[in-house]
């Protein structure tokens, strides 16, 4: 889009949409050579014996430019069209639903003695997965054992305690003592068999840990091997689990949103995802969450969509695009290099009839980084300039100061 101005004075300006009041400097930074082959038509010497072009009228706001004149031909315009829903098209990947989806890893050193799963293999909560052979989960299984003798001994103890401060015979000070020592049992066997329990053990000493599944899905990976050693501080957030679980009927999109197109996402709302692998197919997915945070490499920002995958199609790190829907408004659309910026203000060239033309002062909305939409000052149909408007400005200008000399005697002279 064509941008700042060398101001010199102002003209009114009178348009079907009002009078506007615009700066008469209509030439800036342009290239010295992109300027001359621009003007070259108008402004080389006309053949001999060949009067030269007549110069083009500026009566009000409009510039009349003579019929044939050389210079038309670099002016191109095209009709505003009429506003239409627009299609935002942002990239995605898709990954995992992690609220569906399990990581194993290994909670005791061990070696791998039995896989009973492998990729593909539904599964459900509890099932068995792999068999680790592991002295460290034995030891575990043997604390669980040990306390529960020792809460045995204890019971026994308080027994003998109570029938002995029955007959007079033990002191108070020694049954609370046994009491005592019986709750402590009872809560160390509570804690050993919660640690055995929570990892799939039994009461028997057998040094053999059950990886199970916690949930119900399907194997989507397996990183273990028959006879494979296996040591918790190799694994954690980040490395590579032992089993990956999950329902990949439910999918979620990664969704790197631009700064330009925030407006276009928020929580709740519709979309559609287009994956490259299926270019003629759209999967309706729904925004879940919006990041709070611009990646400062990237300059976008994170957003998350839940997408179905009954079908089974779509892959975990497939690339696509997300499609949202905008619908701009009433309005005019035209590409965004008809409008030129001066400061804070933007303006277009409108050509009513063939060889005219006329700035008008607007309000504009971009739709994307080719298009805008023009609310006001622009009707459906009419001619916009979108080649050449710094080249049409600079002929403003020359209309202009010719009209100044005209109606000033002597200051052609004077200059």
């Amino acid at each position: 889009m064509a941008s700042a101005f060398a101001e010199r004075r102002t003209i009114t300006l009178n348009s079907h949409t009002g009078s506007h009041v615009v700066s008469k400097r209509l030439i800036c930074l342009i290239p010295a050579a992109t300027l001359a082959a621009l003007l070259l038509a108008g402004c080389q010497d006309a053949p001999s014996g060949q009067p030269p072009p007549a110069r083009p009228i500026l009566t009000g706001s409009t510039l009349r430019f003579p019929t044939g004149h050389p210079q038309l031909g670099a002016l191109k315009t095209v009709a505003a069209e009429p506003a239409r829903p627009v299609n935002v098209d942002i990239p995605a990947r898709v990954i995992w639903d992690e609220d569906r989806t399990q990581r194993i890893y290994p909670a005791f050193a061990g070696r791998i003695s039995t896989i009973r799963a492998d990729v593909g293999s539904r599964v459900a909560v509890g099932q068995v997965l792999a068999e680790l052979a592991s002295p460290e989960f034995g030891v575990a299984q043997a604390d669980a054992s040990r306390a529960r003798a020792d809460l045995v001994q204890a019971n026994r103890q308080l027994d003998r305690v109570r029938d002995l401060h029955a007959i007079g015979i033990a002191a108070r000070k020694e049954l609370e003592q046994a009491e005592t020592d019986a709750l402590r049992a009872q809560t160390e066997l509570d804690r050993t068999q919660a640690r055995t329990q929570l990892y799939g053990g039994s009461d028997a000493i057998n040094q053999r840990l059950a990886i199970t599944a916690g949930i119900t899905g399907v194997v989507v990976e397996r990183n273990l091997n028959p006879g494979q050693e296996l040591r918790p501080e190799q694994f954690g957030p980040g490395s590579t689990a032992l089993f990956v679980l999950t329902d990949p009927t439910h999918l979620w999109l990664q969704v790197d949103v631009r700064e330009g197109d925030l407006s276009q996402v928020a929580p709740g709302r519709r979309v559609e995802f287009i994956a490259n692998a299926y270019p003629d197919r759209s999967f309706p997915a729904e925004i879940m969450a919006v990041g709070d945070a611009i990646d400062p490499l990237t300059r976008t920002l994170k957003v998350r969509a839940r997408v179905d995958n009954t079908a089974r199609l779509l892959k975990v790190e497939m690339l696509g695009r997300v499609r949202v829907s905008q619908s701009p408004g009433q309005g005019a659309v035209v590409p965004a290099s008809a409008v030129v910026s001066q400061d804070n203000t933007h303006w277009i060239y409108v050509s009513p009839n063939p060889g005219e033309f006329e700035p008008r002062q607007t309000e504009i909305t971009y739709l994307g980084s080719e298009r805008v939409l023009i609310r006001e000052a622009l009707r459906t149909g009419e001619q916009v300039l979108v080649e050449n408007t710094l080249l049409l400005a600079r002929i403003y200008r020359g209309a202009a100061d010719a009209n100044e000399r005209t109606s000033t005697p002597g200051r052609g002279a004077a200059r």
